[in-house]
């Protein structure tokens, strides 16, 4: 599932191929992904011109000039590509949004977990169904003060007060498990018993991984693809996550579920 470095690589080349770009036809050949797809077409979105391109958690939202939103999520399998009208039709390309530069907006999902709306802006600027989630944790306001405070209240796991949405959002399986082991964290963890110096250093850790993962377009693991087609580079970078040996140590890395997900850790270097 794309995380926050792969959404902020979409999010940036779409800006690039989109902006200024006005909207000549919309064609929708599957009924729905994880909502409906049909309400594209009532959209009124001919005519209409692309302002900008920018990524909020793990969604990209491309502004219209009529203060609406296109607002995506990519799901499990979800690529979007920019190509010429003259390129065929690909099996799970579920939607077309024809620009005026002959160029075609593709959106290709064979899962069909994403999502694809039209969405008016709430009152933070941001589209409706985007409310209430946490803190980017790129910004300043994600802080070992913030998760610290956030932790004494939970007696789940570290690993799981980290990727909980409603508190820092954006950081998945990948780039939970590569922080925490670069924090010297276990992720099974009780989150109360984390300290703040812990929760400063994870903070640290955090926004420097995820810069490098955003500076070599994300991680491909399986699905993953940037709109241009290519695979994330920072699968070559990964440390613990879906590794055998420890990054550090060679240690053999060890596994456990939580949240229903796989947490790669080593026992020598994490605590």
């Amino acid at each position: 599932m794309p995380e926050l470095p792969e959404a902020e690589s979409i999010a940036r080349a779409l800006d690039k191929a989109l902006k200024g770009r006005t909207i000549r036809k919309v064609e929708v050949f599957f009924p729905r992904l994880r909502t409906s797809l049909e309400p594209l077409l009532k959209a009124k979105l001919v005519g209409r011109k692309f302002v900008d391109c920018k990524r909020r958690a793990r969604y990209a939202v491309a502004e219209l000039d009529d203060g609406r939103t296109l607002t995506m999520h990519f799901g499990m399998s979800g690529v979007v590509r920019v190509e010429p009208a003259s390129v065929p039709r690909r099996k799970h390309e579920h939607v077309f949004i024809h620009l005026d530069d002959g160029n075609v907006f593709r959106f290709e999902d064979p899962r069909r977990f994403g999502f694809l709306e039209v969405q008016r802006k709430g009152a933070d600027g941001w589209p409706e169904c985007l409310a209430g989630i946490g803190v980017e944790p790129l910004s300043p306001a994600f802080t070992g003060e913030l998760l610290y405070a956030a932790a004494q209240k939970r007696k789940t796991s570290a690993k799981e007060l980290v990727m909980d949405n409603k508190i820092v959002t954006g950081i998945g399986n990948i780039y939970a498990a590569e922080a925490l082991f670069a924090s010297g964290i276990k992720p099974q963890r009780p989150a109360n018993t984390l300290t703040l110096e812990e929760c400063r250093r994870f903070a640290k850790e955090v926004k420097r991984i995820l810069r490098l993962a955003i500076k070599w377009g994300g991680t491909t693991v399986s699905d993953f693809k940037n709109v241009d087609g290519s695979e994330g580079k920072f699968a070559q970078k990964l440390k613990i996550y879906s590794q055998k040996k420890c990054g550090k140590c060679g240690a053999p890395v060890q596994t456990i579920v939580l949240g229903g997900r796989t947490s790669w850790y080593c026992d020598h270097c994490q605590k």
